[in-house]
């Protein structure tokens, strides 16, 4: 079996809850560091219904450049994650503001988790 590859000392991983993602809404937390955020992923706690849903992030309050994912209503299940790698305006200040922004565009009551990975510079 091959080893799987080291993660650099040099990641921190910030998350943060959602009490429903079906809701639109944000939930934030300050970068305890700085550095550029290279993987954003969300972890669903239950099924999503009716329609698809979308999150971006965003940094002090703008947005990131190709944060934005969808999760799949369709077999929609608890811990399905979705992940994307950020293309541009991604670099957060120690202390600046993380956002995770969902359009809220299905049903259901899906509590959801938020991590983003931050390399360090």
């Amino acid at each position: 079996m091959a080893l799987r590859e080291n993660y650099p000392f040099n990641n921190v991983v910030v998350s943060a809850a959602m009490a429903d993602v079906g809701t639109a809404g944000s939930v934030y937390i300050a970068a305890p560091c700085s550095g550029y955020i290279v993987l954003a992923q969300s972890c669903i706690q239950a099924a999503i219904t009716t329609a698809d849903c979308t999150w971006s992030l965003k940094i002090n309050g703008v947005a990131v450049s190709g944060s934005t994912a969808t999760i799949a209503f369709t077999s929609a299940a608890a811990g399905d994650v979705d992940s994307v790698e950020p293309t541009g305006a991604n670099y957060v200040n120690a202390g600046g503001t993380i956002e995770w922004a969902s359009a809220g565009e299905s049903s259901g009551t899906a509590p959801t988790i938020f991590s983003a990975v931050i390399r360090r510079s």
